[in-house]
């Protein structure tokens, strides 16, 4: 008889027992009533034969009918289920309960194969462009009347930044006016002479002194004007001085091209020299990255190559490069080539001096395992995985990774191409493997 069919009796005949007893006060009529009832259940000829007290009889009846039904309430579901867990804890294997399941947010992701970029890290510096800088300085000596810009102030290309006021300038000026005059007194001689040379007053000698003079004045009305533009003055300045014959000792400081005031020396009243560096002006839309190969990886970079770097001030962004530069010679002393990467910088987030580090994806991985850096977990024996192994079980996996790339890390034993393993609820699996004891799968 099937173990369904014969519950169903069970229950039957209990319901009848205890009927028999709560209605009949005849123990005689309780037994009859019990002896016709398991007649017709194929067990009359089994009752027939007690001859014990019908009272007692029918309680001995019931509890070993009870028993029976204790026995039928738990489902052949259970049993296996149980029997289950036991043998998932012993393999490796992880079970969660639908209750479990239902309190505990998994989700899971396949081991992807296929060719992988491994990206070569060079430590380096942001600097700014030096074919976009100009150190602002001064070709004469002078005092400081005001200063029109601070650090950090974009200007653009001809502004004012600072007045200086130069009584070498002056000196320069008034030369310049005196030869000027002394040239146009030596003009206006010979222009005479050869008149009256004409009409044979003067000599030949005499005129040809006065051309000697003139020609002499000319020369240092020649060098007058050429000293004042190595001091810096500008042709404007020294037409005015042709126009107005008056000096000005001023000496503006102006931007040479559009840019950022990235540094300033210089303070109102200071008496400052040719040698010194007043201003620092940078076109800091594209920057310099430059860092240090060493001489095992030369092989992997060329110029114009592509590459990402990354600044520590912005640790999640990727910008994008171009090598620009490669040293001609190794520095003796690191066995390392110089590299430089010109990165554009439109928001001028990158700045000079900052930490960077250059990733030039050189190597190609052909076929690569890999897997998000979340389904990994710290073990006692090492790094593991959980994969997935139907609806509620999770097998507890060993594995040997590699490197990391972005936010995934290659995986070099312990899984398949395809397998799911768990991403987002590998913790509070690890949780359950320690509380289970569980050993990983090697």
């Amino acid at each position: 008889m099937r173990p369904g069919v014969f519950c169903r009796l069970l229950k039957k005949l209990i319901s009848l027992v205890l009927t028999a007893l709560s209605t009949s006060e005849n123990g005689e009529a309780k037994f009859r009533t019990l002896q016709l009832s398991a007649f017709s259940l194929q067990s009359a000829s089994l009752v027939s034969r007690f001859t014990l007290h019908a009272h007692h009889a029918a309680v001995l009846l019931a509890a070993f009918v009870l028993t029976g039904f204790l026995a039928c309430e738990r489902t052949p579901e259970q049993a296996p289920e149980i029997k289950k867990a036991v043998v998932a804890e012993r393999t490796g294997v992880i079970h969660l309960t639908a209750e479990e399941l239902a309190r505990t947010v998994i989700e899971v992701a396949p081991v992807a194969r296929g060719a992988l970029l491994v990206p070569r890290q060079y430590t380096a510096t942001v600097q700014a462009n030096e074919n976009e800088l100009a150190e602002v300085t001064t070709l004469i000596r002078g005092r400081v009347e005001k200063v029109y810009v601070d650090v950090g102030q974009d200007v653009k290309k001809g502004a004012l930044l600072a007045m200086l006021h130069s009584t070498d300038l002056g000196v320069a000026e008034g030369a310049y006016l005196k030869s000027a005059a002394k040239l146009h007194e030596a003009k206006l001689a010979y222009e005479r002479a050869r008149d009256l040379h004409e009409q044979k007053v003067v000599s030949l000698a005499e005129l040809q002194r006065r051309e000697a003079t003139m020609k002499t004045a000319q020369a240092e009305a020649r060098e007058a004007r050429n000293r004042l533009e190595l001091l810096g003055v500008p042709r404007q300045e020294v037409e005015r001085l042709d126009r107005e014959d008056t000096i000005k000792a001023d000496v503006p400081l102006r931007a040479p091209f559009d840019g950022r005031v990235i540094m300033r020396n210089i303070t109102r009243g200071e008496v400052v020299e040719t040698q010194q560096k007043l201003f620092t002006v940078a076109d800091l839309s594209a920057v310099w990255v430059v860092g240090n190969v060493p001489e095992k990886d030369v092989q992997f970079i060329r110029k114009d190559q592509k590459v990402n770097v990354i600044v520590s001030a912005y640790p999640h962004a990727l910008v994008p490069g171009t090598i620009t530069y490669l040293g001609d010679v190794l520095d003796p002393a690191t066995r390392t080539m110089r590299l430089r990467v010109t990165v554009l910088n439109p928001d001028l987030l990158l700045k000079p001096e900052m930490f960077a580090t250059v990733l030039v994806y050189a190597a190609l991985i052909p076929d690569a395992l890999t897997v998000p850096i979340a389904a990994v977990q710290n073990g006692l024996t090492g790094k593991m995985v959980f994969v997935r192994r139907g609806t509620s079980d999770f097998e507890v996996r060993t594995v040997k990774v590699g490197s990391e790339q972005g936010e995934v890390v290659t995986v070099l034993e312990g899984v398949n191409a395809g397998e799911q393993v768990v991403t987002k609820g590998s913790f509070v699996l690890k949780s359950e493997m320690e509380r289970h004891k569980i050993e990983p799968t090697p």
